[in-house]
């Protein structure tokens, strides 16, 4: 009895020395620790303090952002598990299938991730205060837990926060919410630099962050995934177990576990008091969120919010008047971070063996899907799914039955051509199954994101789900062919979002392009409308011509198609006055307040990152004649105009407009088009029967009231569309093109314009729409062009640029810049 007194006292001073070895983060800083943000590189330099002064934590630089500020990640454990650190991970990956060595049985793997939102500030400190008592107080849990932390997942978001924070501060704290440092300005700290939400993007992977971040999750795959996030400031602190509805792939072990571990947040809550909340607002369906993308990985994915958000600075008094300090903030989170990592280390056998079973159950309804389609469109979904290191191939079928995506039934898929085949029977099955499923089943419609993404419909592609495994090969990319001897001129389709990074890149070199409207076989060469023509004679004034169009060409993965004569044996001739020059444009981006940033982001990424095409960002304050006189093309991101473009305003963008101007109008920006005499937009309104019989008034119970409500949204619906391919709008696309509508407004058909994409039948292909707004999605205008003068407003009712990832939707964008004059 006395030896083990002994042996725990000497125990308990070595610990005691040991952590006064390692300065605490107010030591280190130098300021008393949630007094201050911490700025990203200070994050940075106390990681790395740590991994200099301790066996038990590994840091891992795994990249860079935009703004070239480091990503990293931490790894915490015993110092004999991070000697052994690879082959503890092997031997986890065996156990999904992933590696061929004995499977993990005892150790436990729990990833924490801090600060997607950049202005969820806490988040990060939290971090800091995380790793420095579990390698102070809590090394008896790391005997047989390997924690990964990521301080930071968005470190451009979180120093444009900080950075303006500081700036704008009192020297003492100032609660009150109305002051300016709880009030941050048009472009906020939530968004990277592209302004995309992270916290959306870890399917799609558009954003360098999501990308690199990933092939460290696909190396890990941990048990357990916790995001850090912050809420409204006067909200209680959330924890597991999530909302309904739960996509139905979940297993009952994982919403078991997730329930088990908030019991243990809980009992820890309880005794400090804090107020909490559980099983509300924050669901399990959307796949591309911090919590759910992990869940359909193995994982107990879980969203950890806590009060405060941008809003909230150093303090800030709540609606009960308490003042929410910084410091209360990162405590919170300290805390359930500390309690996920002790239910894994009490739980790590269990752990790993519901693991081994998530991926050792295939019982799909779906055994392979077939998709086929034009190569730049497959080549696209293939980068897609190597990052998700999901394995695919060829099949040489003639054909399969099954869900035919384009009909919306059961059929025959007829495959010839490229095509691509993924089966389900592989480790990353169940990824597979939620991001090509049909129809997702959604049990709760009160859901917190869109209800439908399925793959094939992004993009673009003909495909068919079947439920016998589809036998397939190894695909191969196809080679660039070359050719320079009796070339009139060099020809390249256009049916994609590559096509046009092609083009811009030919203009940027100062090459001469030209597109047809009308078909033409030259050749042996079909050109369809939009085909790109490249003549030698249009540009005699470059030196080494044919190399750099093999070079520009061979970047893109572009095959050199070439004609020798301009008389064609169909169609018009490379003359004709169908035949016309692709001029540069000079392309102005309206941003600022009442625009969304996220619409405004998106714009900039797919001219910058989709295109790399010059633009110029321009504010609203500075809309006017003169500035506009300097641009060609402008482009209203979604956004609330009504305070941005007065009578005045409109005016005179008209007149820009009649005198050549072009303008792309996106989403909530139609509205004020709509709402003008001076354009021929009109919003569709739905006719109301006369009812002639007297009734009660129907008696209302309030607690219904929010399912009352969802009637009348749509949240992220496939709807079926008509596309009028003969129009430049059109070009590039088949006579059906699937939207992805993300709410109820909706236009009519243009009297006087054309109607490019419409959406004549009302008929839901996935995803929610509530019973009441249907209706008025019938025979209602999708994208559309009104000509004013000289210029157009091409009205794209709804987005196709929305978050990156509908990539079949780009090249209409592409067509509005270029292809309609």
């Amino acid at each position: 009895m006395r030896f083990k007194i002994s042996l725990a006292l000497a125990l308990a001073s070595f610990i005691t020395v040991f952590s006064q070895n390692i300065k605490s983060p107010s030591q280190f800083l130098g300021y008393p620790f949630g007094s201050q943000f911490t700025r990203h590189h200070e994050v940075v330099d106390y990681f790395k303090y740590l991994a200099e002064n301790s066996d038990n934590l590994v840091l891992e630089n795994y990249g860079k952002t935009n703004e070239r500020r480091t990503l990293q990640v931490a790894f915490i454990s015993s110092k004999s598990n991070l000697e052994n650190i690879e082959s503890i991970r092997k031997q986890h990956l065996t156990n999904a299938n992933l590696a061929n060595t004995s499977g993990l049985n005892d150790k436990a793997i729990v990833w924490l991730s801090y600060n997607v939102h950049g202005n969820e500030a806490s988040a990060t400190e939290a971090s800091i205060l995380t790793a420095y008592k579990l390698l102070t107080e809590k090394q008896a849990w790391l005997e047989n837990t390997i924690v990964i932390i990521d301080p930071c997942l968005n470190p451009d978001g979180r120093d444009r926060y900080v950075n303006w924070f500081n700036q704008v501060k009192n020297r003492n704290i100032n609660a009150n919410p109305l002051a300016a440092e709880h009030n941050e300005p048009w472009i906020q700290g939530r968004p990277n630099h592209y302004l995309f939400d992270l916290n959306r993007d870890w399917a799609w992977t558009t954003q360098v962050e999501s990308q690199q971040r990933l092939k460290v999750y696909n190396k890990w795959m941990p048990h357990i995934h916790v995001d850090f996030h912050e809420q409204y400031y006067n909200n209680p602190y959330y924890f597991a177990p999530a909302a309904e509805p739960f996509h139905e792939i979940i297993t009952e072990f994982q919403r078991d576990f997730q329930g088990e571990i908030g019991k243990n947040n809980a009992k820890y809550f309880d005794k400090e008091g804090w107020l909490y909340f559980t099983k509300e607002s924050f669901d399990l369906l959307y796949p591309s969120y911090g919590d759910t993308y992990p869940t359909f990985n193995g994982a107990i994915g879980m969203t950890y919010e806590q009060a405060g958000h941008g809003r909230a600075g150093l303090g800030i008094k709540t609606n009960e008047g308490d003042v929410l300090t910084l410091k209360d903030r990162l405590t919170h989170h300290t805390t359930t971070g500390l309690s996920t990592v002790e239910m894994a280390s009490k739980n790590a056998s269990k752990l790993n063996a519901e693991f081994t079973k998530y991926f050792n159950n295939r019982s799909f309804k779906y055994k392979s899907y077939v998709l086929q389609g034009n190569s730049d469109k497959i080549n696209a979904l293939k980068k897609l799914l190597d990052r998700h290191e999901i394995k695919y191939g060829k099949t040489n079928s003639p054909s399969v039955t099954g869900f035919v995506y384009n009909k919306n039934k059961n059929g025959q898929l007829k495959v010839n051509g490229d095509n691509i085949s993924i089966s389900t029977n592989q480790p990353k099955g169940k990824l597979i199954e939620v991001l090509f499923e049909p129809k997702t089943r959604i049990k709760d419609s009160l859901t917190y994101d869109i209800t439908s993404w399925s793959l094939p419909y992004a993009y673009g592609l003909n495909a068919v789900a079947s439920k016998k495994e589809v036998a397939s090969t190894t695909a191969n990319s196809s080679n660039n062919t070359v050719a320079k001897n009796n070339v009139y001129a060099y020809v390249f389709d256009w049916n994609h979002i590559s096509d046009a990074a092609l083009l811009t890149d030919f203009l940027q070199h100062k090459i001469r392009v030209r597109t047809t409207s009308k078909a033409m076989d030259n050749s042996n060469q079909k050109l369809k409308p939009g085909s790109l023509i490249v003549t030698k004679r249009d540009n005699k004034h470059l030196k080494n011509f044919d190399d750099l169009v093999f070079k520009i060409s061979k970047k893109h993965q572009k095959e050199n198609k070439h004609i020798t004569t301009g008389l064609s044996t169909n169609g018009v001739d490379m003359g004709s006055y169908s035949v016309t020059e692709i001029k540069k444009k000079k392309i102005a981006v309206l941003g600022g307040k009442g625009i969304s940033t996220l619409s405004y982001g998106e714009v900039r990424y797919f001219l910058e990152q989709d295109l790399n095409y010059d633009y110029s960002a321009i504010r609203t304050s500075d809309l006017s004649a003169q500035v506009l006189s300097k641009f060609n093309i402008l482009i209203l991101p979604n956004g609330s105009y009504s305070g941005i473009l007065s009578k005045d305003k409109l005016k005179t963008l008209k007149s820009w407009i009649s005198k050549g101007g072009k303008v792309i109008s996106i989403g909530y920006a139609n509205q004020v088009f709509a709402n003008s005499k001076e354009f021929g937009l009109t919003t569709k309104q739905t006719k109301k029967k006369k009812d002639t019989t007297k009734t009660e008034p129907k008696k209302r119970v309030y607690a219904e009231s929010e399912r009352e409500q969802i009637k009348n949204l749509i949240t992220g619906a496939i709807f079926k569309t008509h596309v009028d391919t003969t129009h430049p709008l059109g070009f590039g696309y088949d006579s059906d093109y699937f939207t992805l509508k993300l709410g109820t407004s909706s236009f009519d058909y243009l009297k006087r314009g054309h109607n490019v994409v419409t959406l004549d039948d009302n008929t839901l292909i996935a995803g929610f729409a509530g019973s009441k707004t249907l209706t008025k999605q019938k025979k209602s205008l999708i994208f559309g062009t009104e000509n004013i003068g000289r210029g157009q407003v091409i009205y794209l009712a709804d987005n196709p640029l929305f978050r990156g990832f509908w990539d079949n939707g780009k090249l209409f964008f592409a067509n509005a810049l270029f292809m309609v004059k």
